[in-house]
């Protein structure tokens, strides 16, 4: 067996990672355009209008609208689903905070549900389990470009009369049974912020499922202080707040460049990761991410599980030696599932104040998602890029059977 060069044996990867560029010509096209318009606003301008319309087409969908920021695009969902003031809301507890700030921007409550154990997504069971009179919304996470299982998730929510909010931030054609995410619950949510598969700087779009102009109309206004800048025309008469999320004339001029490149890029990342788990299945001591049948996913980051009982190491130790062997790696996505942040351990979402989770019977005591929490303390996370050469994947594969085969339990 081969010496781990955590103790000094050779190290599996020699070559640095393939690298290109993610802007070119093709951007500068367009921001040079953007600037002879002598606008950068996106209601006299026709970059953001154009973005628009070719993401519309990508994804079969009659209405988008640009926002700020996928944060900001998830904010303007909930506010387009009438998500308000002591309503609660149920999503992943393994999630970005950009998944809950518009929740609580709402005056709404997050709620937590639990996650299947190799798909890191919502489990229905647990969804269910967490509805009560008060919940108006689910917002489901498809983590790093792998679908959750949206047709129970549907079910629930028509039997409930709820609406679904999908956050694609991470899932940029990622399909559910040969449908694109983002366009089966009531809204889609995406981020083109420069941790993505495709980059604005900062931006977002929601994508509008019920074809209806008039729902169209509502999130439109939502990203933009509740005026009505449609067509020609403008309106000021707000009933209610909203905050200002628009997108500049710029963003857009980058995201129809970048969206040109998007089927190529999510090609790759999708060959890469279907590679990867094709191998590493029968590696003892590593679960890998389960993408179910007639699924695809798009590896926004490559990230499995270690079964502990069958290594003679901790994860620590597993990361290290991972890292000696020349490839990058991270225990987990985030420190500690969601609900045990200092936001929620504290109930404060503005300082000084308990509100609005003094609303709530919802609690959020270590626990309450068991899986979720085991996930965290096994899960480990590979960086992808569709820049990286076929024999950069190849030395990650062999990094990663060379170091579970030194820690396999049993091993000659």
């Amino acid at each position: 067996m081969e010496q781990l060069a955590l103790y000094g044996g050779p190290q599996s990867k020699t070559t640095p990672f393939s690298t290109g560029k993610r802007f070119g010509e093709e951007e500068a096209t367009e921001l040079l355009e953007a600037l002879e318009q002598n606008t950068l606003f996106y209601h006299f301008g026709e970059k953001v209008k154009h973005f628009l319309s070719d993401f519309n087409v990508m994804y079969g969908s009659k209405y988008s609208v640009a926002t700020s920021s996928g944060t900001a695009a998830l904010h303007v969902a909930l506010g387009a689903a009438g998500v308000t003031v002591g309503d609660e809301v149920i999503t992943s507890p393994i999630t970005d905070q950009g998944t809950l700030i518009g929740i609580l921007y709402q005056n709404a409550v997050p709620v937590f549900a639990d996650l299947e154990p190799n798909t890191y997504n919502l489990d229905p069971k647990s969804v269910i389990a967490r509805i009560t009179p008060k919940t108006k919304a689910i917002i489901v996470v498809h983590l790093a470009g792998n679908p959750c299982d949206m047709d129970p998730i549907m079910d629930i929510a028509h039997r409930y009369g709820i609406k679904v909010i999908e956050d694609c931030a991470q899932a940029y054609l990622t399909k559910y049974k040969g449908r694109l995410v983002g366009t089966i619950g009531n809204y889609g949510c995406f981020s083109t912020n420069d941790f993505k598969h495709i980059s604005t700087g900062d931006g977002g779009m929601v994508l509008v499922n019920s074809g209806e102009e008039k729902d169209y109309a509502t999130t439109h206004a939502f990203a933009d202080k509740n005026y009505r800048r449609l067509g020609t025309t403008l309106e000021r008469g707000t009933k209610f707040i909203a905050p200002n999320y628009r997108m500049t004339e710029l963003q857009g001029a980058v995201g129809i460049a970048q969206l040109k490149k998007l089927p190529w890029i999510c090609e790759r990342r999708r060959t890469y990761g279907d590679r990867m788990n094709a191998t590493l299945s029968s590696v003892p001591g590593i679960h890998i991410p389960k993408v179910n049948a007639h699924d695809e996913c798009t590896y926004w980051f490559y990230m499995f599980r270690l079964e502990m009982n069958a290594l003679t190491c901790d994860r620590d130790e597993f990361c290290k030696a991972l890292e000696a062997e020349g490839i990058p790696n991270r225990a987990g996505y985030i420190p500690e599932v969601c609900y045990m942040q200092p936001l929620f351990q504290n109930r404060q979402a503005y300082l000084g104040s308990h509100f609005p989770f003094d609303l709530s019977d919802t609690t959020y005591s270590q626990g309450i998602c068991p899986v979720a929490e085991e996930i965290l303390q096994t899960a480990v996370q590979i960086p992808l890029n569709e820049f990286y050469s076929e024999q950069d994947v190849e030395d990650i594969i062999r990094a990663l059977q060379k170091v579970a085969a030194h820690y396999a339990v049993g091993k000659n």
